[in-house]
This record gives structure tokens, C-alpha cells and sequence, in this order.
């Protein structure tokens, strides 16, 4: 039984041996940037003109030649000003200065900017009341980007500053990795839709709900095919349905029972395994193969167990599919509140509160009534990781959280 990291990997390894180069799509989101944000650039995005494309003051104040302001002091004839999108088109000479405001050009001939607090206007000139040193309080023409160069390279997640930039360079349009398509397929004859009166012994379909939502987040189409029953034949139907997409997700029928029957329907369309159980709780029961090149996964049933074993084993194979590099799981740290002492000797992903009272960040693992237990995840906003080589902790020790996808 492999350890999570070691089934992560493995599914990295399989997942980028198998992909072909992503399919790709034009977006333009100058109108609505939320139709890019999120997706994997497959191109570099080229600076067309140096940043900034001016020497350009970074305080309101006055543009000075700094050897005239060497001493505190200094008395300077105020000859003008500049602005934003206006500069002052004249020639700075020796004993002259230019009221200037944020991000205005700045005169030719100055080399200093002396902020508006530093300085007192007194009729036709500003005394200068601290020593000026050259080049403060402005951005070279070019210092942040010089034409030419990449500013987003391909590969990258185009979040806000990513699409803000692409602006500033005038790109309208970016091209992007299609999303790739992932079919969510609920198995159980005790499921029914979410939207039917469920019977005493019947559970409406909350895996489905959960990982379009995840599948979305990590930047996947979800395609939710439903429910299929504990029938060989419909199984088998439903998954070569399921097998059209780019990634299939089955839930539940992947633990050892009379009806889990996933496996068994699986090995009938030859999907080759590479894992079937990985150490941890909840999720135990995971299984990974490959028909061909589309990758399966067979998540266990309860809902716990489903969204851990998606953020530890799904996402990544949707990223190297969408031209990202997937790598290891996104851990943070934090300080325990409670002591804590898991039992069996494997990786425990528990619900969990993280908070930072005092700028510190502190987590607490929350009760909860097993891997069927949704609302100990609502209740929380990570998963508490207790390792299988440190079962037993103790309050105040530094630990690792695995933040819920979307709320961090």
C-alpha cells in the first residue's frame, strides 16, 4: 500500500507520460477577464514597450536635480509642474524645480523627487528641507520590464495580476490549454439524485456536487453523468460512457464488499492499475489506472474520503493535462491548540479550523463522526495532516494543514 506522496507521484509520472500537448483555445478577456482567469497559459505574453515606459515619479511632491538640493535648506525656483498624463515639457536647468504628482513623467534634467512633506512652497519657490540623494522617489524608464522581454510565461495559472499585466501590454486575447474534460460518475443502488425524496435507506448524490465543485476549482470541465446502480452491465454502459471524457472519476464500489463492483467492471475494460489503496484515513480504498491514455479514478464512496482523495490524487492529473506542472501536495504549518493521538499507523487527513488570533496561525481538529461526515468539513477550513511516523502530538506543536480548495 502506497503512501500518499508516493501515490501522488505516481500518478504525476503516469498521468504526464501519457498526455499529448493540451488542446488549445483563444480567450479574449479585456470585457470579462473571468472567462481566463484560472486557465494554464500555453504561450509566453511579450512586454511591447519598456515598463515604465518613462522615468515616472512615485510620490506627489517636487523633481529636482539633486545636486541642487544637497543641503537641507535649498531654495529652488518652482518653475511648472507635471502630471499624470501630461509632462512638463520644458528643460530643467541648475536651481529650478517642478511640482510633480504620482506617477507623472519626470522632467528632463531632473535625477530626485522630494516628497511633498519634505518641502515648503514659498511663492515662486520650494525650500527643500532635507538633504536630496539621486534617483529617489522614482522608477527608471525600463527598471520594471524592458521591451522584449516575457512578463507571464507559459505554464503559469493566470490569476488577477497575471491578467492585469497581460493588459498593461496590451494583449487583449491570451491563448490557453482547454480545459480538460472530467466525467464524475456516483456508483450505488442506495444513491439518488439530489434533487429526488430520498427513502429511509436511500442518500442523496452529494460526491457529484462536491467534485464538479472541485474539478472546477482545479480548472476542469466537470461532466456529471449521474448514478450508475450495483449492475454489472449499466456499470459497464456508464463507464464507457464516462471513458469519452479526459479524466474519469468513479465514487464508491472501489472497497471489497459483495456489490463494490467498480474494480471488476474496470478490469473487464482493461484498464491497467497502478494502485488500489493508499495509507491514509479517510480514503483508503483509491484506486489509479489508465484505458490507454485516460486516466481513473475510483475515489471511495463517502464524502470525507472523496474530497481528500481528490485534492491528493485528481488535481494533479488535471494539471499536467492543462500544460501545469503539478508537484507536491500544498502544505502549510501551524500551531496545534489540542493534543491529538491517531490510531492506525497511517496518514490522517482530519476537519479542521485554522485562525490566526494573533497573527500567528493556529488549528484545532474538529469532532467529527468519520468519512460520511460532511458538515465536520462545513464546520472547518483544512484538513489537519497527522503523518503515520508521528501518530501522537501535543498542543503547541507546528503542524501541517492542507487548506480547503477555495477558501485560501
Amino acid at each position: 500500500m502506497l503512501s500518499h506522496e508516493a501515490a501522488r507521484a505516481k500518478v504525476i509520472e503516469v498521468v504526464s507520460a501519457r498526455s499529448s500537448a493540451p488542446a488549445t483555445e483563444t480567450i479574449e478577456f479585456v470585457n470579462d477577464p473571468s472567462r481566463a482567469l484560472g486557465r494554464i497559459l500555453v504561450e509566453n505574453v511579450i512586454a511591447d514597450r519598456n515598463y515604465p515606459p518613462f522615468d515616472r515619479s512615485t510620490r506627489d511632491g517636487f523633481a529636482v536635480r539633486a545636486a541642487d538640493a544637497a543641503n537641507p535648506g535649498a531654495r529652488l525656483r518652482l518653475i511648472g509642474e507635471s502630471r499624470a498624463g501630461r509632462a512638463f515639457e520644458g528643460q530643467m536647468e541648475t536651481g529650478s524645480s517642478v511640482q510633480i504628482m504620482t506617477g507623472a513623467p519626470l522632467p528632463r534634467g531632473a535625477n530626485a523627487v522630494v516628497m511633498l512633506e519634505d518641502a515648503r512652497v514659498e511663492g515662486d519657490s520650494v525650500v527643500i528641507q532635507h538633504a536630496v540623494r539621486p534617483g529617489q522617489h522614482y522608477v527608471v524608464e525600463g527598471q520594471e520590464t524592458r521591451a522584449g522581454e516575457s512578463v507571464i510565461k507559459r505554464g503559469k495559472r493566470l490569476g488577477y495580476a497575471e491578467l492585469a499585466i497581460a493588459a498593461q501590454v496590451g494583449r487583449c486575447q491570451v491563448e490557453v490549454a482547454k480545459k480538460p474534460r472530467v466525467a464524475i460518475l456516483s456508483t450505488g443502488d442506495e444513491i439518488i439524485s439530489a434533487t429526488d425524496s430520498p427513502q429511509r435507506f436511500q442518500i442523496r448524490n452529494s460526491n457529484s456536487i462536491s467534485l464538479a465543485a472541485q474539478v472546477s476549482l482545479a480548472g476542469g470541465e466537470p461532466v456529471v453523468l449521474g448514478v450508475a446502480p450495483d449492475n454489472v452491465p449499466e456499470l459497464r454502459a456508464q463507464i464507457e460512457q464516462a471513458l469519452k471524457s479526459d479524466i474519469v472519476i468513479l465514487t464508491g464500489g472501489v472497497s471489497v464488499g459483495k456489490y463494490d463492483l467498480v474494480e471488476q467492471v474496470l478490469k473487464e475494460l482493461r484498464v491497467e492499475f497502478f494502485f488500489d489503496a493508499i495509507a491514509i484515513r479517510p480514503g483508503r480504498p483509491a484506486v489509479f489506472g489508465a484505458c490507454n491514455n485516460t486516466p481513473v479514478f475510483g475515489l471511495p464512496g463517502n464524502p470525507v474520503s472523496t474530497m481528500v482523495t481528490f485534492e491528493l490524487l485528481v488535481v494533479p492529473a488535471i494539471e499536467a493535462m492543462s500544460g501545469h506542472t503539478p508537484g507536491s501536495l500544498h502544505l502549510f504549518k501551524a500551531k496545534l491548540v489540542h493534543p491529538l493521538d491517531e490510531k492506525p499507523p497511517l496518514a490522517h487527513f482530519l476537519p479542521a479550523r485554522v485562525k490566526w488570533p494573533s497573527g500567528e496561525a493556529t488549528v484545532e481538529a474538529l469532532h467529527w463522526e468519520g468519512s460520511g461526515d460532511i458538515g465536520s468539513v462545513v464546520r472547518g477550513n483544512c484538513f489537519l495532516v497527522v503523518h503515520e511516523w508521528k501518530l501522537k502530538l501535543e498542543a503547541g506543536e507546528i503542524v501541517d494543514i492542507l487548506p480547503r480548495r477555495g477558501l485560501f
